[in-house]
């Protein structure tokens, strides 16, 4: 477990250094090249004084330093998320793994555990560590300790609560990245605000064109990050799916392939 937390925070941090890198240079070599390249076209024909319908360029809307901030945001969460799918699914494998090498009507009293503990015992450190073999680890040396099915179950509950719990805990970074996003979408709708009361006295004078480059600062920051963090929201919320499927199926799996198979002598 604690190789995996290494693991995690070694690899966050990594994603979120390649994620600054891509985002960056998309931006230094595509992005606000093309962007200036356009403003500065639409201020020549400002300037000229001839008419021209002012369109609405995609480089224009995302050139700014908070889209790109959302953007490394939203692709450092993705990475996050990514690992957490790879990790439920590569446990989601094990439910089609039988473990328990129980016939049917076969019958395990407390004296067997020991023997079906050891198939368990013996997985690699990785694997013992999933969710399914720790469960029914957890739930063989209950009955074998307290002799009782109804503890049993409590004890596969308790563990599959545990790790629902622990899994919801681990995204609370995914959840300050998604809330994080917004604000800094906001942050840029202030600035631009702040930028265009500054030129008032220009719009006063009629050029209105350094008003609009401002408030086009302020909408589309905030329109990029709303966009991105329901995206971002939408894939957080299918992997908790992910996780609490595992989660219940893991249960359903300690009920069907153990605890019916359970029986005390006499009982």
């Amino acid at each position: 477990m604690k190789k995996q937390l290494q693991f995690e925070l070694v690899y966050q941090i990594g994603a979120l250094i390649i994620s600054i890198i891509l985002v960056h240079l998309v931006y230094v070599t595509l992005i606000r090249p093309n962007a200036d390249a356009i403003l500065q076209t639409q201020a020549e024909l400002a300037a000229s004084g001839e008419p021209f319908v002012q369109d609405r360029s995609l480089y224009v809307v995302l050139r700014d330093y908070e889209q790109e901030s959302c953007f490394i945001l939203m692709l450092w969460a993705m990475a996050i998320m990514g690992l957490k799918v790879r990790s439920a699914l590569s446990e989601r494998k094990l439910l089609g793994e039988e473990f328990m090498q129980i016939s049917e009507g076969m019958s395990i009293l407390p004296e067997d555990t020991r023997e079906h503990a050891r198939p368990l015992q013996a997985l690699p450190d990785e694997e013992r560590e999933a969710l399914l073999p720790r469960t029914l680890l957890a739930a063989l040396h209950r009955f074998s300790s307290t002799r009782n099915v109804q503890d049993v179950s409590e004890a596969v509950k308790s563990v599959c609560d545990a790790e629902s719990d622990r899994l919801d805990s681990e995204l609370s970074m995914v959840r300050y990245i998604a809330w994080a996003i917004p604000s800094i979408g906001f942050i840029g709708t202030v600035r631009g605000i702040g930028e265009a009361l500054g030129q008032a006295y220009r719009a006063v004078e009629g050029d209105i064109a350094g008003v609009t480059t401002s408030l086009g600062v302020a909408f589309n920051s905030t329109f990029i990050a709303l966009v991105i963090s329901i995206v971002l929201m939408f894939l957080m919320h299918q992997l908790q799916l992910i996780q609490e499927r595992l989660v219940l199926d893991t249960q359903t799996y300690c009920d069907q392939r153990l605890l019916r198979h359970l029986q005390v002598r006499g009982a």
